[in-house]
């Protein structure tokens, strides 16, 4: 993924993804380390003992290239490890380690998850590999960690401990992590409910092929007040989602229509926690703001606007629950509670695939639906407003989980046909 530069201190950036780790519940109190080496050779890292919820700039430990600790705490006990990262491989520059729930489940029955689960994640995680179990902190555990970064790895399970990942910055880092768990995520969440059915790698191939397509470019760029209204609508719902888990760093797509089939959408290439008002770009007469390179999915998005004039905001997104059931072609049932089935009525199931550009798309565009699941692949979810849109996603999500969570405890009864159409004359008439 292309990244804007920011000049930012390494204890900012530190801080700032460990909190969305913390908040996301993908680490604990005490748990998970981050480090990031400069370009003088110091390496820059999260301090021991320090609760990880309220950690400040301040806190943030340098050992510089000597040896010498600066700061006014002990680094990580898990130091040796990053140290030894950094030895083995030039090319990564920050390092991430947490115990995310998902991941420590794959790593304490001793089993990499397969990101081929999801079309993207193959290619924002690489390969992934496995560390034999050695004692936390220990020069051992570093020794094993940095043996596996030497084969090339950016991306490593440890036995009965958690995952820790490398990248070329600590965005890049923050990414592979997010995306690795939402895969292993999704892949338990799946299980729960049927068989996980992963794509091929020419499946995945073909996804990034017929992806590169660039709209041609506006020679005038005009900025009128709503339009910039509807951005920050847009970077509003794109914080959100994130911060909910609707939405990961390296995947999601929201638009908005602004004039006729005209409309704005999030960019491709940007970190989604980063998005900024000037990313977001617009779309006009199927040409696109210059100088910028929209969401992957705009074309998908210019023809349901085309083809659906009552819609006016779609969100694209991968969100854990939901893909469960995109995973293993398993039916999501809505009439779980009355709210959901009147905000959805029926979830439809796109096959992997038909969402290429250049293949027959009729079936999703225009057909469209307020929610629909592409395989492998995504959700996409519309609506009149942005928030609504936003309304429709969490309730989708919230059903799912519902059902995800309600299958170890036996089958699901839904309201029946007699209550549906209750539902149906009282509030769809």
């Amino acid at each position: 993924m292309n990244k804007k530069i920011k000049l930012i201190h390494p204890r900012d950036q530190i801080t700032t993804i460990l909190s969305r780790i913390y908040k996301r519940g993908m680490t604990t109190t005490s748990g998970g380390n981050i480090s990031i080496m400069d370009e003088n050779g110091d390496i820059w890292v999260t301090p021991s003992a320090v609760d990880k919820g309220t950690l400040i700039a301040s806190d943030i430990i340098c050992v510089q290239k000597d040896g010498t600790i600066i700061g006014k705490h002990k680094p990580s006990s898990e130091f040796p490890f990053h140290k030894a990262i950094y030895e083995s491989r030039p090319d990564i520059k920050s390092v991430i380690h947490a115990h995310p729930p998902a991941l420590v489940a794959f790593s304490i029955v001793r089993q990499i998850p397969n990101t081929n689960v999801i079309s993207q994640a193959k290619h924002v995680c690489g390969p992934i590999g496995y560390a034999e179990y050695e004692l936390p902190g220990s020069e051992m555990l570093g020794g094993v960690i940095g043996e596996e970064f030497k084969k090339g790895y950016k991306a490593i399970i440890m036995e009965n401990h958690g995952t820790v990942l490398g990248g070329s910055d600590l965005t890049d880092a923050f990414e592979r992590f997010e995306a690795l768990e939402f895969c292993a995520s999704t892949i338990l969440y799946g299980s729960q409910i049927g068989t996980p059915n992963y794509l091929t790698d020419t499946q995945i191939d073909a996804f990034e092929a017929q992806a590169t397509a660039v709209l041609p470019e506006q020679e005038v760029v005009a900025y009128a007040s709503d339009e910039v209204e509807k951005r920050l609508e847009i970077k509003k719902i794109v914080e959100r989602s994130c911060q909910q888990g609707l939405m990961i760093s390296s995947y999601g797509t929201v638009s908005a229509r602004w004039k006729g089939n005209d409309f704005l959408i999030t960019p491709t290439g940007i970190n989604r926690w980063d998005l900024d008002l000037d990313d977001i770009v617009q779309i006009k007469d199927g040409k696109r703001e210059s100088g910028k390179n929209p969401s992957r999915a705009s074309w998908i998005h210019q023809e349901i606007y085309k083809n659906n004039p009552k819609i006016n905001s779609i969100i694209t997104t991968q969100s854990p629950y939901l893909m469960a059931f995109g995973i293993t072609s398993t039916y999501l049932n809505v009439r779980t509670i009355p709210e959901s089935w009147i905000f959805l009525q029926d979830i439809r199931t796109i096959k992997y695939g038909d969402h290429f550009k250049g293949n027959d798309n009729s079936d999703l565009v225009k057909a469209c639906t307020t929610a629909m699941i592409i395989e492998n692949d995504s959700v996409i979810i519309t609506g009149d407003k942005l928030l609504e849109t936003f309304d429709y996603l969490e309730v989708a999500e919230f059903s799912a989980k519902s059902i995800v969570l309600g299958s170890s405890l036996g089958k699901m009864v839904p309201i029946n046909d007699e209550q549906v159409e209750d539902l149906r004359k009282k509030f769809l008439a």
